[in-house]
């Protein structure tokens, strides 16, 4: 994929964090550079997990151990990111509505910097 490409992706991911930061509570989003900054975040990590776990354990995955890493990566990277509060539930919650709204708008915060194989 080209430069562009990911850029889209990164700025198409920040906009559903944040549209999860509104709808999810107990996870809040400072404004959109911390959403952008999230967003690469959480995609570095996915990309660390998958390169130690191997594909069956990563945020990118569906089902069960999917959703379960994908909170824990939205968790965690709070910790890494300013202006970014959630708590584990918040984690769960926003873990799902990122699921739900990745059936509908293919690019998601858990799929950016990810070329699809």
């Amino acid at each position: 994929m080209h430069f562009l490409g990911h850029v889209v992706r990164f700025i198409v991911s920040a906009i559903v964090l944040m549209i999860v930061g509104w709808i999810v509570p107990q996870f809040s989003v400072g404004g959109f550079w911390s959403a952008l900054l999230l967003a690469l975040v959480i995609a570095l990590l996915g990309w660390i997990i998958e390169g130690i776990f191997g594909k069956r354990v990563t945020p990118f995955g569906r089902g069960i151990v999917g959703f379960i890493v994908s909170a824990l990566v939205i968790y965690i990277a709070q910790f890494i990111v300013s202006g970014v509060e959630v708590t584990l539930l918040g984690a769960i919650l926003a873990a799902l509505v990122i699921g739900i709204i990745d059936l509908f708008i293919p690019v998601s915060a858990f799929n950016a910097g990810r070329d699809k194989r």
